[in-house]
């Protein structure tokens, strides 16, 4: 509890009064004394009177009569110590700009939790103390030699919040799941020393990080700095730091390696910061910080940099999905991850997008609901999601795949549903994604599932997904002719494939009804 001579009054301005009976009770509970106020006319009349000396104002921006943003305005004329925290849940790059220019301290996301506001007070309670002593400090004239102190202390707490404002200006403006995860590598160059960043995707289906995203330092300012596909400056990822990166993911605690002591870790690397970002309470990835010059070693403010950038990347991407769309934003990081496993693979290329496309044309002349096609649609796009955690020496092999290495590549759709469940998509698009190998005669991969047993989305993507893979160059193999797949297809009914399906597939081939989606193949495959 809040001591009673050093009791702060919060006035809170939000003209839902849910959110004002929340807090109220939240932060009474606390000590606080607490005041409430439905729009900023009637928080302006609080201000004037004199019975009230406010401490903090947490303020919505859209109000009647009188928002957020001119409330800010008002209070920065009337008395510059009180700091000012925006509430919003409808973050803009336009509302955020403005609130600094108005002298806002902090710009929190609706939905806001409890301990985040918490946590925010007691920053902002702490800087406007220093404020307000370096204020009395130059009234009263003591030592220089405190006066000096206290404002190098504050130049240092202005520069943290122009860092700190700088990352959350950056990633407002971002529209995309995927487009924050490609973002914070960059970012990290440009408020840390890292010489590279590089963000992995972890899972617990599959054994090696993966590599997302990386980005190089350069004296240009600018984001745009992550490297081609294929590129690296120099090779850092061995097997000391995968294990230092599982080790990151599983503690879920950042780590700041000020010098590298770890043995079989690559000696290009002088410093290393981690630090695993969240997403729906499960570890999603680890952003890997390395600096290669032994005079710049990282700090704690450093890691606290990029601890703060991760927790608000991971807040964007959740904020995102429930605000925006779910499935727009999700899916865009689910889809890029797509794209990296076919760029791995020159023979599989857009083997996703035709997939799809053709179990959607079986999947409606099947007489399938809309709803059912639109998990299709999503699921056929996804449906080899899995493979990124294949080796390429396996997923690449020219020659046949031995028996230990193709249990390697079986375990595909266990890694794909692990990868989609992750960020807590819906049941029937991880079923899919799971029993796309399943055979009708109970001999597929990787329940053994027989029949009807078999989700009836997943017997149609059976049928496109072979029949693609062979009408198409693979690793191991030339494209087969069309004529040759269309008996391989037929002499599988009732064993690999539905019976119902593959009657279907082949009355919609003879009518011409993928042409469309193979007249870009060329070779053998045209129809």
């Amino acid at each position: 509890m809040i001591e009673m001579e050093a009791q702060k009054t919060i006035l809170f301005v939000d003209d839902e009064e849910t959110i004002l009976e929340i807090a109220s009770e939240h932060f009474q509970n606390l000590g606080y004394q607490v005041l409430t106020a439905k729009n900023g006319r009637e928080a302006v009349k609080t201000f004037e009177d004199a019975n009230h000396i406010i401490d903090c104002c947490f303020t919505d921006i859209n109000m009647p009569e009188m928002d957020g943003l001119e409330l800010a305005e008002y209070l920065r004329n009337y008395d510059n110590t009180i700091p000012v925290v925006i509430m919003t849940g409808y973050p803009s790059l336009d509302n955020t700009l403005q609130t600094l220019k108005n002298g806002v301290v902090d710009f929190l996301v609706k939905p806001v939790n409890l301990e985040q506001m918490t946590l925010c007070l007691q920053r902002v309670l702490r800087e406007r103390e220093l404020f307000i002593k370096n204020i009395l400090l130059n009234k009263e004239l003591e030592s220089k030699r405190r006066l000096e102190e206290l404002n190098r202390e504050l130049v240092l707490k202005v520069e943290e919040l122009r860092v700190l404002n700088r990352i959350m200006t950056e990633l407002m403006s971002l529209n995309t799941g995927s487009e924050v995860l490609y973002h914070i590598a960059g970012m990290a160059t440009l408020i840390t020393p890292a010489s590279r960043s590089i963000f992995y995707a972890v899972s617990d289906s599959f054994n090696t990080p993966f590599e997302l995203t990386s980005a190089v330092r350069n004296n240009n300012e600018n984001l745009e700095n992550q490297l081609p596909e294929g590129e690296r400056q120099y090779e850092i990822f061995d097997s000391a730091l995968s294990d230092l990166i599982k080790e990151i993911a599983i503690d879920e605690t950042p780590l700041l390696m000020v010098e590298n002591t770890t043995p079989g870790l690559s000696d290009k690397i002088c410093s290393l910061m981690g630090i695993p970002l969240k997403i729906r309470e499960k570890v999603f990835g680890v952003l890997i910080a390395v600096t290669t010059n032994k005079s710049q070693p990282f700090t704690e403010k450093d890691l606290y940099y990029m601890s703060f950038m991760i927790q608000q990347a991971a807040y964007l991407v959740e904020n995102l999905a429930l605000y925006e769309n779910i499935y727009e934003n999700l899916f865009s990081t689910l889809s890029a991850l797509v794209k990296t496993v076919e760029a791995r693979d020159a023979y599989t290329k857009e083997h996703s997008s035709r997939v799809k496309d053709s179990a959607i044309i079986i999947a409606k002349a099947y007489g399938c609901s809309k709803e059912e096609v639109d998990v299709l649609d999503f699921a056929g796009r996804l449906h080899d999601i899995g493979k990124i955690g294949i080796r390429d020496d396996i997923l690449l092999k020219p020659g046949r795949l031995t028996n230990t290495e193709y249990e390697k590549i079986k375990q595909h759709p266990l890694i794909g549903e692990s990868i989609i469940g992750q960020l807590g998509l819906w049941d029937r698009e991880k079923k899919i994604v799971r029993h796309h190998h399943e055979c009708f005669d109970g001999n597929g991969y990787p329940d053994g599932l027989q029949g009807a047993e078999i989700p009836l989305l997943a017997r149609i993507l059976s049928v496109s997904d072979a029949y693609d893979a062979m009408v198409s160059d693979r690793a191991y193999r030339k494209e087969m002719p069309r004529s040759e797949v269309l008996e391989v297809i037929r002499s599988a009914r009732g064993i690999q494939f539905d019976p119902r399906i593959v009657d279907l597939f082949l009355s919609l081939q003879a009518e011409g009804r993928f042409e469309q989606i193979y007249r870009s193949l060329g070779g053998n495959s045209q129809i």
